[in-house]
């Protein structure tokens, strides 16, 4: 997908994904592109000669250490509110914790538009079996996405809110059919 970008003259400068993605293949493809990263890391990943990163004393503004078959990286240590110990790691070892902070933040930025693109528009709903019709569905699916958040801008509402006025509505629209009839 990142070749694809690149060949569509989307320009970016950082790629950011989840620990799921953070493959040591995946880290050389988007080094290969010549392309920054930052990606969550599981607390297993070797680094330096043979060390974990959930054995290592990571300090707060960071630590550079070399990721076994890849090079020099720096890696953070978060702590979440649940107490859950997150390990994010990056190609751009001059960023403060900060920065990466920031930039690891889009990416739920990104989380919450996917979640909302399937939950409320259908996204993943389309019975089309040719290209075209998909590509329609996914145009109209993203277009009823951007209507929604407009919408939620203008009001105020959050997205929950908006989900629980269209279901009011349209109970109460039912309601006064039933009434009238």
């Amino acid at each position: 997908m990142l070749r694809q970008s690149i060949k569509r003259g989307i320009n970016f400068s950082i790629t950011i994904f989840d620990t799921w993605y953070s493959s040591l293949n995946n880290l050389k493809a988007v080094h290969c592109l010549e392309k920054d990263w930052v990606a969550g890391l599981r607390a297993n990943r070797k680094v330096n000669k043979n060390e974990t990163l959930r054995n290592i004393d990571i300090p707060v503004e960071g630590l550079v250490v070399h990721l076994r078959g890849y090079g020099w990286i720096k890696v953070f240590k978060f702590e979440t509110k649940k107490g859950r110990i997150d390990y994010i790691g990056t190609s751009l070892t001059n960023l403060s914790r900060t920065e990466i902070e920031k930039i690891y933040d889009a990416r739920w930025g990104i989380e919450v538009y996917h979640r909302e693109l399937k939950q409320t528009c259908g996204i993943e709903r389309c019975q089309s079996r040719t290209g075209r019709a998909q590509r329609n569905h996914i145009c109209l699916a993203v277009l009823a996405w951007i209507k929604q958040h407009y919408e939620r801008i203008k009001s105020g509402a959050t997205f929950n809110q908006q989900c629980r006025d269209v279901i009011k509505n349209s109970i109460s629209s039912k309601l006064r059919v039933l009434l009238i009839c």
